[in-house]
C-alpha cells in the first residue's frame, strides 16, 4: 500500500503544469473567442464605416453657418449630400471636405494643411504608466485633425495595438508579418518601404500604420545590431523611425504616434522622430510619482541619444490631464500642483472622465464616431466639448509651429 507521502507526491506531479504551456493554451483559447466576438460585432464581409453628419455638425466642422452649408449644397455642383426620411440633409466626411474645398477657393484659411515651407508635424503621445489615457488621447487627436481637414497619419507603435483595433484593424487577424512599422525599420534584408505598410481607414483623411506584437522584435534586434555595427549604411536605432517617416513626408500634415508604454528603443526612436511631445497625466498621486520616474529616465536616456547625434529640438512639449473628474477634490489639488510647477506646459483644457467615451469604446468607437442620438445628449455634449477643447488647444500649437495665428 502506497504511503501518504508517495500519494501526495504523485498528486503534486499531476497538478503541476508548465507555465509556458498554460499561457500558450490560454492565449489560443482567448484568441479564438475574440475572433468569434469580433465576427458577432462586425461581420467578416463588412468593414467599419464613419457615420454621416447633419448640416449643423457640418457647419461646426467648417466654421460657417448652417444656412450657408445648405446653400452651398444646393448651388455648387461639386458638392453632394443625402436627405434623411425627415428631409434633413446629411453629409459624409468626403462631402464635408468637398465643401471645404469650395470655401477655400476664395479664402485659403479654410484649408488648414501644410503650405510651402511648413514642416511635417510629428506628435509623440507618451507615458509609460498604464491607464493614463495615452491611446484615447492619440486616437481622438488624430480623428479631430482629420475632421478639420488635415491629412493625418496615425502611427501605432504600441504592441497592444488598441489604436489599430479602434481604426478597424484587429492586430491578431488583420496585421500579418512585416506589416507594422517594424517592417520599415528592421535591420535585415526584409526591410521594406514604409509606403507599403500604410493603410487607408474608413475615416477620410486618416491613414494608419498598424501595430501588433511584432513591434517587440525591434527591442530584441537593436542590441544585436548595435553590438555588430560596423557597416556605414546602418542607421543608429534612434534615427530609424524618423528616416522611415521622411519617405512619406509630403503625404501628410500631421503624424500622431501612439508610443509604447515602455521606455525602450522604439519609444526613444519615436521621440527622436517627433517635432512635438504630448505627455498624458492622470491626476492621481501614484500616477504623478510614476511620471516623475518616467521624466527622470527619459531625460537621462535622451542625453545619451543627443550626445550620439540625435535631434531633440521640439516645437513644443505639453502635459495633458486625462480622466479628470471635476468633483474629485484630490484630483483638483494635484492638477493645481502640476500647473504651479510647469505653468503653460500643462494644457489649459483637460480630458474629462466620461461615460460617453466609455460607452462609445464598447463598440470600438470614439466619441467623434458615435452619434449624439446613441446616448444621453447632455453627457455626449459635455464629452465632445471637453475633447474638442483639448484638441483645439493642440491644433493651435500645430498652427503656431507653422507661423500661423
Amino acid at each position: 500500500m502506497a504511503s501518504k507521502a508517495a500519494i501526495s507526491e504523485k498528486k503534486s506531479k499531476i497538478e503541476r503544469v508548465s507555465i509556458e504551456e498554460t499561457i500558450a493554451s490560454d492565449s489560443a483559447m482567448l484568441s479564438t473567442q475574440l475572433q468569434v466576438l469580433f465576427e458577432r460585432l462586425f461581420s467578416p464581409t463588412s468593414k467599419k464605416s464613419l457615420r454621416r453628419f447633419s448640416s449643423s455638425e457640418t457647419a461646426k466642422l467648417l466654421g460657417v453657418t448652417d444656412s450657408y452649408v445648405r446653400h452651398i449644397a444646393t448651388q455648387d455642383e461639386t458638392v453632394t449630400s443625402e436627405k434623411s426620411p425627415g428631409g434633413r440633409r446629411t453629409f459624409s466626411l468626403e462631402e464635408v471636405n468637398a465643401i471645404r474645398q469650395v470655401l477655400g477657393r476664395t479664402k485659403p484659411s479654410y484649408l488648414p494643411g501644410r503650405r510651402d515651407g511648413d514642416h511635417l508635424q510629428t506628435i509623440a503621445v507618451t507615458n509609460f504608466k498604464g491607464g493614463s489615457g495615452k491611446t484615447t488621447t492619440a486616437i481622438h487627436l488624430a480623428q479631430y485633425l482629420a475632421l478639420r481637414g488635415y491629412r493625418v497619419l496615425a502611427l501605432d507603435l504600441d504592441p497592444q495595438a488598441s489604436m489599430s483595433a479602434i481604426l478597424g484593424y484587429q492586430p491578431e487577424f488583420d496585421v500579418n508579418e512585416n506589416e507594422t512599422l517594424y517592417g520599415a525599420i528592421r535591420y535585415d534584408e526584409n526591410r521594406r518601404p514604409i509606403s507599403d505598410i500604410v493603410r487607408q481607414t474608413y475615416f477620410p483623411g486618416l491613414d494608419l500604420i498598424p501595430g501588433n506584437l511584432e513591434l517587440h522584435e525591434f527591442e530584441h534586434d537593436t542590441p544585436r545590431a548595435l553590438a555588430a555595427r560596423d557597416a556605414e549604411d546602418t542607421d543608429l536605432f534612434f534615427m530609424r523611425v524618423g528616416s522611415a517617416l521622411a519617405e512619406i513626408d509630403d503625404r501628410y500634415d500631421v503624424v500622431v504616434i501612439d508610443c509604447p508604454p515602455t521606455l525602450g528603443f522604439l519609444t526613444l526612436s519615436a521621440l527622436c522622430a517627433a517635432t512635438a511631445v504630448l505627455i498624458t497625466v492622470h491626476p492621481q498621486m501614484l500616477d504623478v510619482a510614476s511620471m516623475n520616474q518616467f521624466l527622470a529616465m527619459t531625460s537621462d536616456l535622451l542625453n545619451v541619444v543627443k550626445e550620439a547625434g540625435g535631434d531633440l529640438e521640439y516645437d513644443w512639449m505639453r502635459y495633458v490631464v486625462t480622466r479628470y473628474e471635476a468633483n474629485d477634490g484630490p484630483q483638483a489639488q494635484i492638477t493645481a500642483f502640476l500647473r504651479s510647477l510647469f505653468g503653460e506646459r500643462v494644457l489649459t483644457q483637460m480630458m474629462v472622465k466620461s461615460t460617453a467615451v466609455s460607452d462609445a469604446g464598447l463598440s470600438k468607437q470614439t466619441i467623434y464616431e458615435a452619434g449624439r442620438e446613441t446616448m444621453h445628449r447632455q453627457t455626449y455634449d459635455r464629452a465632445v466639448e471637453a475633447m474638442d477643447g483639448v484638441n483645439m488647444e493642440i491644433e493651435t500649437l500645430v498652427r503656431a509651429a507653422w507661423g500661423r495665428a
